[in-house]
């Protein structure tokens, strides 16, 4: 009878002990990718930055402080956060939601949404939650993030009730764009383009898991999910851009980088492929991640006029 207790209290004891250590794993992986806190800098990866690149992006950085004024609201889901963005308004109908990725915020952008405001358009470049002047302690890696899009929709409904609006994002901010697509959206809502978005939060952490780390997916992108449930209130699995692209009516252009290694180019055609909506595929030839309207700018921004105004 002794012996029977003896092993019961060992298998407890070694239960116990998986469970903590699923845990442990399951924080140390959340915390290196969703706690906005923590430094990503091996996740992202080294980037080379050249004297005439920062020189470029100071002059992006005074353009957009003397073009546009800093705007709030709070969001209606997840926390009730207040949400910081930059508004550049030309007093035309027609605005251009541009949404950054993944640890960058609004002002990182600012080439991007000075190219749609030369273009005549309105821009708003709202700071995702836990990103930027964002209030969030946790990265949404879209899922979350395309509530708080929708708000911002509705927030320039409300100032102007005939305003057409286009939605564009890069990377994380594409998955946010191609998320919000699959929400039943107002009839403003004219077309979105995506620049290199991931097909699901899980799929993208089970990529980098194996490219950072040579990890398998089990145990530790399934602790890292059971950790994200608790913290963030979401799953890797349910934050899908394919699963919404399913339920899409906004005409959307697909871009992505042949050469991309953060979010793999082979993700193009899935959420191409998925996507139940009027859409068009740009890929640009050597192009990394992020990279396709510094590769091929002519070729880009071509393709993006010719989409918007073929829809808007």
């Amino acid at each position: 009878m002794i012996k029977f207790i003896v092993i019961g209290i060992i298998i407890l004891i070694i239960f116990i002990g998986l469970i903590v250590a699923y845990y442990k794993i399951g924080n140390y992986f959340y915390n290196i990718a969703l706690n906005p806190k923590t430094d990503k800098q091996f996740v992202i990866g080294e980037l080379e930055v050249r004297e005439e690149q920062k020189k470029n992006e100071e002059e992006q950085l005074i353009w957009l402080q003397n073009n546009s004024k800093e705007v709030y609201i709070n969001s209606s889901n997840n926390g009730k956060l207040k949400l910081h963005g930059y508004e550049i308004n030309t007093n035309s109908d027609t605005w251009v939601i541009t949404v950054h990725g993944y640890m960058g915020e609004a002002k990182g952008i600012t080439g991007i949404a000075r190219q749609f405001n030369n273009r005549g358009y309105n821009v708003l470049m709202p700071d995702l939650r836990g990103h930027g002047k964002s209030e969030g302690s946790y990265v949404g890696m879209g899922w979350h993030d395309r509530l708080d899009v929708i708000d911002w929709i509705y927030y320039l409904i409300k100032k102007n009730p005939n305003c057409k609006i286009i939605l564009y994002g890069i990377s994380m901010g594409a998955a946010t764009v191609m998320m919000t697509t699959g929400e039943d959206l107002p009839v403003n809502v004219k077309l979105a383009i995506e620049d290199c978005g991931y097909t699901s939060v899980w799929d993208e952490f089970s990529y980098k898991l194996k490219q950072l780390y040579n990890l398998a997916e089990f145990p530790f992108l399934n602790a890292a999910n059971t950790v994200c449930k608790k913290k963030a209130g979401y799953d890797f699995k349910e934050a899908s851009s394919v699963k919404q692209l399913k339920k899409s009516k906004t005409p959307t252009l697909f871009i992505h980088g042949s050469e991309d290694n953060f979010v793999p180019f082979e993700m193009l055609d899935k959420v191409y492929e998925a996507a139940a909506c009027e859409k068009e595929k740009l890929v640009i030839e050597g192009a990394g991640h992020g990279m396709a309207s510094t590769v091929n700018p002519e070729l880009y921004w071509k393709t993006v006029d010719s989409f918007i105004e073929k829809y808007l």
